[in-house]
């Protein structure tokens, strides 16, 4: 209606009109502040106002391409847990789940290996702070049958999927009760606030955003006069680039797996945009699927920025393996999605559907779409990839199973 349409340019202004009175009263802000504002401000932030994933949003995730992908990635859980001797119980906890197509995907794979899991109990534990979204997984997941704030006072909502299997809603990971867990991280790590960071003869500069004194009512970047606390704390001394960006919070928040995997085992898989600490400057944004200014419109459009795996890495402060990044276009050809697409193509006799799965393939493997820009990564205990007894003769050693996605799949 009419109402809408008038509302529509100033509910589209209300968070840059925020943003230019806190800069008048504070000056400027780190890209930090500035994203997390953007983001997540309760008002008028982008994904607390609308969960734009999928066709009609502002940008589509591979599970939204493809079921391959997310039974793929549920077959690398399976084949972790029977590589650690198929526990008794397993949570798995996937941080920041979206629509909660992935999670989805992943109970149709435990659903269809029921008897290999029957003596197991799997436990599904989302972490997700949008209430928008929870209500979307809650739908997808549990066809609606949920309880808000059950007895469990950490989680905040609680069903049972249509497989019969428990899943619990966390605003933070620490809620998460401790065990062995499995934790999944697709398209998380990339929205999370980060710091950029400028080197200069005088030394390490902070990349802020202030006003434009030229256009009163845009933002620009501009360099913080002096060090400051972030330059102090997070650049690496060894660092050799001249432009870096830094996502504290992701490397608090690997830190947190680290520790619980080293106590309780289990593994991560991180997929995600990113480079293993070559890129620069990856602060980007996207509005209806392209390319948009960081600085203009703020609340209207998707900000990222690629994950450092190498700070990741480094944050995981030896307390577990890890391995990768590999491309995506590799892990899921050592995890047989060839092999996959040819059973769906011959269980199919609808032409569309073959159109379909052909090009959610192209989507997923082309290096020129998501087959190389996107990288999967893990945390695992050392011992998984380390035996302790390496004193002993060598040919007592028996040989540790490989783990999936990450080397070459050998059909024997």
């Amino acid at each position: 209606g009419g109402r809408a349409e008038a509302e529509g340019p100033s509910r589209d202004t209300a968070m840059l009109r925020h943003l230019l009175l806190k800069l008048r009263a504070t000056g400027p802000v780190t890209v930090a502040e500035y994203m997390r504002e953007a983001l997540t401000n309760p008002g008028q932030g982008y994904y607390t106002r609308r969960g734009g994933i999928g066709e009609s949003g502002d940008f589509v995730t591979s599970p939204e391409i493809s079921q391959v992908f997310g039974e793929l990635i549920g077959i690398w859980y399976i084949s972790e847990w029977i590589a650690t001797g198929k526990p008794k119980a397993f949570q798995l906890v996937e941080l920041g789940p979206g629509r909660g197509t992935l999670t989805d995907d992943i109970l149709r794979v435990f659903n269809q290996l029921a008897s290999l899991l029957s003596k197991c109990d799997v436990s599904i534990h989302l972490v997700e702070v949008s209430p928008k979204l929870s209500e979307t997984q809650a739908l997808m997941l549990t066809g609606g049958k949920v309880q808000s704030n059950p007895e469990d006072k950490s989680a905040y909502m609680k069903g049972i999927s249509k497989t019969g299997i428990p899943i619990f809603w966390y605003r933070d990971v620490q809620d998460v009760p401790p065990g062995y867990s499995f934790y999944l991280a697709h398209e998380f790590f990339d929205a999370l606030p980060i710091h950029k960071f400028q080197r200069t003869e005088k030394g390490w500069r902070e990349v802020l955003v202030d006003i434009d004194p030229e256009v009163p009512d845009q933002l620009r970047f501009v360099l913080s006069p002096s060090s400051t606390p972030a330059t102090e704390n997070f650049i690496q001394p060894e660092e050799r680039r001249d432009h870096v960006e830094v996502c504290p919070e992701a490397g608090v928040i690997i830190q947190r797996l680290a520790c619980r995997i080293e106590k309780d085992g289990g593994a991560a898989l991180i997929a995600d945009y990113g480079h293993d600490g070559t890129k620069t400057d990856t602060f980007r944004g996207f509005r209806n699927h392209k390319l948009h200014d960081v600085l203009s419109a703020p609340g209207t459009a998707d900000l990222t920025a690629d994950v450092d795996f190498s700070y990741l890495r480094k944050m995981t402060q030896g307390r577990t393996a890890t391995l990768g990044p590999i491309k995506q276009r590799e892990f899921l050809k050592n995890m047989g999605i060839d092999l996959r697409l040819q059973v769906l193509l011959q269980n199919s006799l609808d032409s569309a559907i073959h159109q379909q799965l052909l090009h959610s393939y192209d989507m997923l493997m082309n290096p020129e779409k998501m087959g190389d820009c996107f990288n999967f990564f893990a945390l695992l205990p050392r011992h998984r990839l380390e035996r302790p007894d390496k004193k002993r003769k060598p040919e007592s050693k028996s040989a540790l199973p490989p783990v999936a996605g990450f080397g070459e799949l050998l059909v024997q």
